[in-house]
């Protein structure tokens, strides 16, 4: 059977068939998503329970460990970590590479709701959790800020308006806000005054748990009429918070103001956002999975313009980071680089064949191919990536031999006295299956890539597939159309050639008969031949195991990432302090674009460290590369006395669901506490010895001041004090407990 045939027999068909396949490639190319790497996701639940004012070691026993015990329970956890700070836990839940992450979503939610039982009472909220891809960083980093408002107002306009807009952007996946001061009223209470009143913290509390509501009330009927109740229950100023009765003594009442006061304040004093040189709230947009980077990036830009009008003019909306900045340009560079070899390869062609329809038919293979590539990567649901471009830009190499075989064989058919349409049935019936041979050798090599397994399996299936779609739709071209073609526009070869072909036609001679002389010469020395085989074979094996060897190369995307640490008793004002300098010190590098940076307790922050994302200026426009600039900066960045900044260039693929400050861990375990901490450190000061490491560094973080309260049982029993009232009243001094909520239309905040 002469599958070919049947197509040159009904060239009209064949080229409907063709223009179906470039048509819906090309519609696929314009829906394609663009992303630096093919789609990994990995499926990651991050857990976050928080207890304003609990110690870590209580977040890690009375929070931590009865969340761990069920999550231990979920099939194909591969991975827990938890991070207990002041008063929050951070879990990280990772899964098998093939579970399904919602699946896995509804399971954590099933284990903390059994967890419930056993956690603290007076948690503020339940546990919340969320599907992180922790490979993802924000696609834009925005900064928002104020001269003229204060924060708290800037971070309700940040919350209320701007992160929630952006939210519902088709393609944004998540908005998280770093640095946030929430609005909140404040109540300081003097001790002696309460004191002397016989008044105690407990009693100020439940006297402002109850003094404020915001419940049902009801509504009148009447026969004509309807009216629905409402009173002044709730509170919503510090003002009228100064004016509460919270007990009654020789028949007066004792308001607030009588013992303390009552301010407008945050919830967090103790945290601190700077956007590029201005305090304020830093915005991190995710994209959702799968959505087209650049496109989602342009409908934020878009966006943020419309939604200044929503807030004052006095809110000053800025881009601090942009990660589409360098994908446009290396998905560019990619294209431009697939072009370029598309035309290197007709060029080669014509040179070879020096016949215009010869060269024509097998060019017209490689775009048709490229184009149908592009379809059946729409219906696996690929992306435009580096990967995937490469694997075209190196397809164009393997898509045009089934063509130029064709030719070849059909030519000689021509020359050998046969018609266009003779040749092409004889040419077709005996190099079909040579071409079908060649097809499937090609794909055989690309097997190992796609059974591979783990996360380079899945960097790597793409790249795999998207070639051997390639060489598939080349093959079909190239027994379909390319004989069609052949039958249609080949004629009899002309005798007379011009003297372009005569010069080209006798460089290929002397090359002919130089590799002859060549071979001859070979096949004389067929000893030293085979020897120097194996001292090839030899070298190339010892370069393979002396070469550097690494996972994946260093990028330099234009972003980098900096976290920074202090002392573990600073305070906050002089974390800040610190911060600052090392913000100054980033900020005024020449190469160096707008900066976000927070600092303080929060945001998966401890009160001694911060973060900081410094974005670098276009290529075009700096002098250095990303790890040039980190390699200057660390000498400079060292001279703060007592403070430590982690700097690394942004990668666009991260292992492991567990954020650390530099870009390898290294994680030690242990079931006793003592011998880990112990263990730990001796590790540590044995890895800052290797010369090979830099910024070696810990996030174990137990050697803050504790002042500890001892009590007195007896005497506390004796007095009728029990050990919770004890608790109460240091929680109610000193741990920023929320006594209270205040709701509105738009928000609510905490009385504090």
């Amino acid at each position: 059977m002469n599958f070919s045939k049947t197509f040159v027999d009904r060239p009209i068909a064949t080229s409907l068939v063709m223009a179906a396949i470039f048509l819906a490639g090309l519609i696929a190319f314009t829906q394609l998503p663009i992303a630096p790497l093919p789609r990994v996701d990995f499926p990651t639940i991050d857990v976050t329970a928080r207890l304003p004012g609990a110690d870590p070691e209580t977040m890690a026993s009375s929070v931590a460990t009865p969340l761990e015990r069920q999550f231990a329970q979920i099939s194909n956890l591969t991975q827990m970590t938890s991070n207990s700070t002041l008063g929050q836990t951070e879990i990280i839940l990772q899964f098998d590479l093939d579970r399904n992450a919602d699946a896995a979503a509804q399971d954590v939610s099933a284990a903390i709701n059994a967890a419930g039982g056993q956690l603290p009472r007076n948690l503020p909220n339940p546990p919340a959790y969320r599907k992180v891809n922790p490979a993802d960083s924000p696609i834009i980093i925005l900064g928002v800020w104020s001269d003229a408002l204060p924060i708290d107002q800037v971070d309700d306009y940040v919350d209320n308006i701007l992160a929630q807009q952006i939210s519902q952007l088709p393609g944004v996946g998540q908005v998280l806000l770093f640095g946030e001061q929430k609005p909140a009223v404040r109540v300081q209470i003097n001790p002696g005054a309460i004191a002397n009143a016989g008044i105690s913290l407990e009693d100020v509390r439940s006297a402002l748990g109850q003094t404020t509501l915001n419940s049902p009330k009801g509504n009148f009927e009447g026969p004509h009429r309807a009216s629905t109740i409402a009173t002044n229950d709730q509170i919503v100023s510090a003002e009228g918070y100064r004016h509460v009765v919270i007990a009654y003594r020789n028949g007066a009442p004792v308001h607030i103001s009588d013992v303390g006061t009552a301010i407008d304040g945050v919830e967090n004093s103790q945290i601190q956002a700077l956007a590029d040189r201005h305090q304020g709230i830093v915005l991190g947009v995710f994209r959702q999975p799968g959505a087209n980077i650049i496109a989602t990036t342009d409908l934020v830009k878009s966006a943020i313009p419309r939604l200044k009008l929503k807030m004052p003019q006095a809110v000053n909306v800025d881009v601090i980071s942009d990660r589409t900045t360098t994908i446009r340009a290396s998905v560019s560079d990619v294209e431009t680089t697939l072009l370029i070899s598309i035309a290197l390869v007709v060029m080669v062609i014509f040179l070879f064949l020096r016949k215009f329809w010869a060269t024509i038919i097998p060019g017209v293979a490689i775009p048709l191919s490229l184009v149908g590539t592009f379809g059946v990567m729409s219906l696996l649901g690929y992306s435009l990536d580096n990967l995937s471009l490469m694997a075209l830009t190196i397809a164009v190499g393997f898509v045009v031999d089934d063509a130029i075989v064709m030719i070849e064989n059909i030519v000689r058919h021509i020359e050998l006295g046969d018609s266009a349409y003779e040749a092409t049935v004889k040419g077709a019936k005996e190099i079909g299956f040579t071409i079908v041979s060649i097809t499937f050798s090609l794909i055989a090599v690309f097997i190992p890539l796609l059974l591979m397994g783990g996360i380079v399996g899945r960097l790597f299936h793409e790249f795999a597939v998207t070639l051997g779609v390639a060489v598939i739709i080349s093959a079909f071209v190239s027994l379909t159309l390319t004989p069609t073609m052949c039958s249609l526009f080949l004629g009899k070869q002309e005798e007379h050639h011009g003297r372009f072909y005569r010069e080209v036609e006798r460089f290929f001679q002397w090359l002919v008969d130089t590799y002859a002389r060549l071979l001859r010469i070979v096949l004389m020395h067929q000893r030293a031949t085979i020897l120097s085989l194996i001292a090839t074979i030899t070298v190339t094996l010892i370069l393979g195991i002396f070469i550097s060897k690494g996972f994946f190369p260093q990028q330099d995307n234009g972003l980098l990432l900096a976290a920074t640490e202090a002392a573990q008793d600073i305070s906050f004002d002089e974390m800040a302090r610190k911060q600052q300098q090392a913000f100054d010190i980033i900020r005024n590098d020449p190469d160096m674009g707008p900066i976000g940076a927070i600092a303080g307790s929060g945001g998966g922050n401890t009160s001694n460290t911060g973060r900081m994302f410094p974005s670098l200026k276009p290529f075009n426009e700096r002098s250095a590369s990303a790890e040039e600039i980190i390699n200057r900066l660390r000498p400079q960045l060292a001279r703060i006395p007592g403070f430590k900044v982690y700097l690394q260039a942004r990668q666009d693929i991260v292992i492991g669901g567990r954020s650390a400050r530099t870009q390898y861990q290294y994680t030690l375990q242990g079931s006793n506490l003592a011998e880990l901490d112990h263990w730990s450190n001796v590790m540590l000061e044995k890895m800052k010895t290797i010369p090979q490491l830099q910024d070696v560094a810990t996030d174990q973080e137990n050697q803050a001041p504790r002042t500890m309260v001892t009590i007195d049982r007896e005497t506390a029993s004796r007095m009728g004090i029990s050990p919770q009232q004890i608790d109460d009243t240091l929680y109610d001094a000193f741990g920023q407990r929320q006594v209270g909520t205040i709701f509105t239309q738009l928000n609510e905040y905490h009385v504090i």
